[in-house]
């Protein structure tokens, strides 16, 4: 039996509809689906054209039924390569943070913007922490964190132009940072070619960042190693920690390839 959401109807009957052809092997007949799912056929009908013509499912003539479409299986993908990076990445985050002595995170894009997946303490705080923003599930422009240009720097031309096409598009939380697609395309030129990236004060005044780009068996970017300390405070050489955040971001490209 099909449950309604008081305020939105379709949309709970649309992804019921999802549901039932996701437990089911081959095609449904509309008419089955509707049947099994105590649907009108009426709006039943109108849902599965939506669905079709947004590729979540697919109309087989041959069998007179539904299937899923590529849209919902791409959603699939999505979240399998998430939770295959995470589960190969966390022991890796473990040890560079361990290593560093520094808060490690793993993030990926999510449009033009860091979505911080994953978060590593090191076994004792160090002074060289700031209080972070950078939690898990956090969402930060992805030209202003070293994370984001770590993946952006990587990006074919025509991709990082998709994403930063309009002026709109380059906000700034601390009045620095690039203005445009040609200071972005600039910037990262220079850090692809040194195999890490960097932001100084671009997300907080005080702060500093580096990240290192994780890489898929097909050498794509899919994410990105990051740890930010204070600008101001000379503990130890940088070049320290981004050693250590390279060799892991190596370290979780080997896995996954």
């Amino acid at each position: 039996m099909a449950t309604e959401s008081s305020t939105s109807p379709a949309v709970g009957r649309a992804l019921d509809i999802l549901s039932y052809l996701s437990e089911r092997t081959g095609t449904a007949p509309a008419s089955t689906i509707a049947r099994d799912l105590d649907l009108p056929r009426s709006s039943m009908y109108h849902i599965l054209t939506v669905l079709t013509e947004r590729g979540f499912t697919v109309y087989v003539p041959e069998a007179r039924g539904y299937a899923l479409g590529a849209a919902a299986y791409r959603l699939t993908s999505a979240f399998t390569m998430h939770d295959q990076l995470e589960r190969m990445s966390r022991p890796v985050l473990r040890s560079v943070a361990a290593a560093a002595g520094i808060t490690v995170h793993l993030g990926i894009l999510r449009g033009a913007s860091t979505l911080y997946l994953l978060k590593e303490h090191p076994p004792r705080q160090s002074e060289l922490e700031p209080p972070l923003v950078t939690a898990v599930g956090v969402l930060l422009p992805a030209h202003l964190t070293a994370n984001g240009r770590a993946i952006l720097a990587h990006l074919p031309p025509a991709q990082l132009h998709a994403l930063y096409s309009r002026p709109g598009d380059f906000v700034s939380r601390t009045g620095r940072g690039p203005r445009s697609v040609d200071d972005l395309r600039t910037a990262l030129a220079l850090e692809k070619a040194q195999g890490w990236s960097e932001e100084v004060e671009l997300i907080a005044a005080g702060l500093r960042s580096a990240g290192a780009p994780v890489f898929d068996l097909h050498d794509q970017p899919v994410a990105a190693l990051s740890c930010t300390w204070r600008s101001r405070m000379a503990l130890r050489d940088p070049s320290e920690l981004i050693g250590h955040l390279v060799a892991g971001a190596k370290e979780i490209t080997r896995r996954l390839r």
